[in-house]
C-alpha cells in the first residue's frame, strides 16, 4: 500500500488526488493520495506530518502554498534543485534522511517545450509575480539560459527574489520592475516570452488579466499562464486572439505531479492518463 498526499491550505479544489490516482492505476499499484490541510503558520501541524513521513506511515508528500518554504527547517536535506530555488514541493525518505525536492521548475520547463517559441541566443522573458510560483519559474528560466525581468506588485518581495536567485544568473540576466504599464512597455522590447506567475485571472476573478489591456504584448512573444482555472484565462485568450502562442498552467501541473510520482516510485509516470484526468477535472470547477 503506497500512501501519498498533499499538504497546504486551502486544498479543496486540488486536482492532485485525481492525477496520482491515475498514475497509481497506470501501474496497477495499490495506494492512496489524500489531502492533509495545514493552516498558515501551523508549524506543529507540519511537524506532525514530517513525523509520519519519518515513521513510514506516509511514503511521499507534496507541499503547496503556503508551506513550500515554511517546511524547509523541518527537513534533513534538500536536493540541488530545491536549494537553488529555495522552496520544495515534494518530500520523501531515503536511507533514513528526509529530503525536500522541487519538481515545479522542471515541470514548467517540460511543458514550456510544447509552446512554439523563438529560442535564439537572445532569450528574454518577463515573469509577472514574485511569489512561490514565480520563484520556480524564474529559477527554471535562468538555468535554461534566459534573461529574466520580474514584474511585481510587491517590489520588496521581488528584490528579495532577485537577491536569492541572482547566483543562478550571469551579470545583468535578472532584474525587477513594477508591474505597471510604463515599466512593462520598456521591458517588452526584445522579450520572447511572458509568463504570468501571479494568481491574477484565477477563478472566481477570471475577468482580470495581469497584462495591461491597452499595452500590446511583445512582438512574436509566447505567453504562458500558470493559472489553469479557468482552463483558458483572459490573459491566454487575449494573447491567442492577437496571434501569440499561449498555454495555461495545466500542463505544468501534470508535469510536476508526474515528476513527483517518479521520485516516489522510480517508475515512469503514465502522462497520457494523467493529462486525460486533468482535462476532465479542470472542467469540473
Amino acid at each position: 500500500m503506497i500512501r501519498l498526499g498533499l499538504t497546504g491550505h486551502p486544498l479543496g479544489h486540488s486536482l492532485s488526488p485525481r492525477l496520482h490516482a491515475a498514475a497509481l492505476a497506470g501501474h496497477d499499484l495499490v495506494g492512496e493520495y489524500l489531502l492533509y490541510p495545514v493552516k498558515p503558520g501551523d508549524q506543529d501541524g507540519l511537524r506532525a506530518l514530517m513525523k509520519r513521513l519519518r515513521g513510514g506511515e506516509l511514503n511521499g508528500l507534496n507541499v503547496t502554498i503556503p508551506h513550500k518554504q515554511a517546511v524547509l527547517p523541518l527537513l534533513d536535506e534538500c536536493t540541488h534543485q530545491a536549494r537553488a530555488i529555495g522552496a520544495v514541493n515534494t518530500l520523501y525518505m531515503k536511507d533514513g534522511i528526509l529530503y525536500g525536492h522541487n519538481t515545479d521548475a522542471p515541470g514548467f520547463l517540460a511543458d514550456l517545450q510544447r509552446l512554439p517559441l523563438d529560442r535564439s541566443e537572445d532569450r528574454r522573458a518577463i515573469v509577472i509575480g514574485s511569489g512561490g510560483g514565480a520563484r520556480a519559474v524564474v529559477a527554471a528560466l535562468l538555468q535554461d539560459g534566459w534573461w529574466v525581468t520580474i514584474a511585481a506588485q510587491l517590489m520588496d518581495q521581488a528584490g528579495s527574489l532577485v537577491h536569492q536567485l541572482e547566483v543562478l544568473a550571469g551579470p545583468g540576466a535578472l532584474a525587477c520592475i513594477p508591474a505597471e504599464a510604463g515599466a512593462l512597455r520598456a521591458a517588452r522590447e526584445g522579450s520572447r516570452l511572458v509568463v504570468n506567475a501571479s494568481p491574477v485571472g484565477m477563478a472566481p476573478n477570471s475577468e482580470a488579466s495581469p497584462w495591461p489591456v491597452n499595452l500590446p504584448l511583445p512582438d512574436g512573444a509566447g505567453v504562458y499562464d500558470l493559472v489553469y482555472n479557468p482552463r483558458e484565462t483572459l490573459f491566454v485568450r487575449r494573447a491567442r486572439e492577437s496571434g501569440h502562442p499561449a498555454r495555461s498552467g495545466l500542463g505544468m501541473l501534470v508535469e510536476q505531479a508526474a515528476l513527483a510520482f517518479a521520485c516516489w516510485t522510480g517508475l515512469e509516470p503514465p502522462r497520457a492518463a494523467m493529462f486525460a484526468v486533468a482535462e476532465v477535472g479542470c472542467c469540473d470547477f
